[in-house]
């Protein structure tokens, strides 16, 4: 790589750091699903609970630790000892950083700079990868590392379909199937199974596609197998031999199967149908075309074929364009199994090759989650560095020579439109969100109020308690029962349910009463029974 396409991937890294990082803190944390994150990364980072960490005393993670353990490591580093709204969201920038680099990088490695740099505008204009990127939640760290795997494998694949046994193996690139491995176990210690699932069953579709079938045996290395099985279980085992066996339910039953199958609830199956198309629009409307492209490359590698030994290719004999290899001129191996051939796949194919597998990918991931019963718009965050690859390559290879020029500047020029449009609209729209929802302004005064060893209760919430909790940075237990038989000490309610339940806690007092956006409040206090604990 010359100093330009570095300094020009790393220019549009910059700004993806800029469009993850820029204002990261400045919207409160108040949705529940970040917010119960926040409350596990401040059991880790501010109370040293690394392995099991729990919920308000005694509710196990939703999710396994590796975003969790990230954020304690960055806050560590950093000598930071208090979790905030900015660094609880870190991890996921910088997830997303990298994410992009590596996409650039792989992008850069078969087609070439014009490429990466589009690749790299695709993820930086995608506005569902820019706002998970500022969201504190385990996606973006399972973005990483399917990607990593994807791009592993690719790098470990002999580009010879036709060899096997001894003769693939030696062609391959073994470190980067130990890289795979890694990156799957990874995966799992991210959110799960599905990890290594997704990935795993989307390459072997490929090979069998790909006519490579006798390298599945390659490919299961046990050196490997055992790396990647023995990260992926790592704290699954602790959980089991430590006894934890709340976790372990959790992860593995409802966490897992039980989504999966309609336990936490059910969507009707053409719920992605909106999320995949318009998540990040207008270029999520382009992916699936160019998916649709990419699965057609082997014809139209064969028309390429035809078109260059015909009397009217350009001089050269079949050499690929300039602007055909995205910035990279290569000519093919007049000898398909000399030393530098090595009997693979012609160099400027490759690209073809890795659209095949990520539109295997993308194909995959929008099933899979379709059928499951459960279903969130984020989970279709992985598809998009393998998109943006996509994209490039639709961009710098199907048009014809005399409109792809036009056709990567009108690309770009569109990335850079929808970059702005992230910069700007995506920071204010967090604030606005939160700004009637969040729990922080009441978390504050109720702080001021309550010392940090006084008992503090909470009773009657609907809701997730997590929003509440991450802002009071301490343990509130639910009280369950009559309000009139909740234990000494202090209580939040609702402001309502105390409008409700007041006649039947005669001994409670209020002593606080807060009340900002939605949020409205009641700190009581059981005056008699508490006073009387002290003597």
């Amino acid at each position: 790589m010359t100093a330009k396409s570095a300094t020009a991937i790393l220019a549009v890294a910059l700004v993806i750091a800029i469009l993850t990082l820029h204002r990261l803190g400045a919207g409160d944390v108040c949705t529940g699903n970040e917010a119960v994150e926040g409350v596990f990364v401040q059991q880790m980072v501010e109370h040293g609970h690394l392995l099991f960490p729990v919920e308000n005393g005694n509710v196990p993670m939703y999710k396994p630790p590796l975003f969790h353990w990230t954020a304690a490591v960055i806050d560590r580093l950093a000598g930071i000892r208090t979790v905030t709204a900015a660094n609880l969201r870190t991890p996921s920038a910088l997830y997303a950083i990298a994410g992009a680099l590596l996409t650039m990088i792989f992008a850069f490695e078969i087609l070439g700079l014009d490429a990466a740099v589009l690749a790299g505008l695709a993820l930086a204009a995608s506005y569902q990868y820019v706002s998970q990127a500022r969201f504190g939640r385990v996606d973006m760290t399972l973005c990483f590392f399917e990607t990593l795997a994807l791009f592993a494998f690719l790098w470990w694949m002999p580009r010879d379909a036709t060899t096997s046994g001894p003769a693939a193996r030696f062609e391959s690139n073994l470190p980067a199937l130990y890289l795979m491995a890694a990156a799957l176990g990874l995966g799992v210690l991210a959110k799960g199974p599905v990890a290594a699932i997704l990935p795993g069953v989307s390459i072997l579709i490929f090979m069998v596609v790909e006519r490579r079938g006798r390298q599945i045996i390659t490919m299961l290395d046990p050196g490997a197998i055992i790396l990647g099985a023995a990260i992926a279980s790592s704290w699954y085992i602790a959980c089991y031999f430590g006894g934890r066996f709340a976790f372990l339910n959790r992860q593995l039953d409802t966490e897992n199967v039980g989504r999966f199958f309609g336990s936490l609830g059910a969507m009707a199956p053409w719920y992605y149908a909106k999320p995949v198309l318009l998540n990040s629009a207008p270029l999520s409307l382009l992916v699936p075309i160019a998916a649709v492209y990419a699965l057609l490359t082997p014809l139209l590698s064969s028309q390429l074929s035809n078109a260059a030994r015909s009397p009217t290719s350009p001089e050269g004999g079949g050499r690929v364009a300039e602007s055909d290899a995205g910035g990279v001129a290569r000519s093919p191996d007049p000898n398909p199994t000399s030393p530098h051939g090595g009997g693979r796949v012609a160099e400027h194919d490759a690209g073809g090759v890795a659209v095949r597998l990520f539109a295997i990918f993308y194909v995959a991931t929008v099933i899979f989650f379709s059928v499951a019963a459960y279903k969130r718009r984020s989970y279709l965050l992985p598809i998009w560095p393998a998109a943006a690859v996509m994209l490039a390559w639709w961009i710098v290879t199907v048009p014809s020579p005399a409109f792809r020029r036009a056709a990567t500047w009108a690309f770009a020029a569109l990335c850079a439109g929808l970059v702005v449009f992230n910069f700007i609209y995506i920071p204010r729209m967090e604030v606005r969100t939160c700004s009637d929802d969040s729990f922080r302004p009441a978390a504050e005064e109720i702080a001021r109020v309550v010392a940090p060893a006084d008992p503090l209760y909470i009773y009657g919430f609907q809701e997730e308690v997590a929003p509440l909790l991450f802002y009071l940075d301490r343990d509130a237990p639910i009280a369950q029962g009559r309000l009139g038989d909740a234990p000494p000490g202090f209580i939040i309610v609702p402001a309502q349910v105390w409008k409700k339940h007041q006649s039947e806690a005669l001994d409670f007092e209020p002593v606080l009463t807060s009340d900002h956006g939605n949020r409205h409040l009641v700190l009581l206090k059981r005056g008699k029974s508490y006073a009387s604990l002290g003597n």
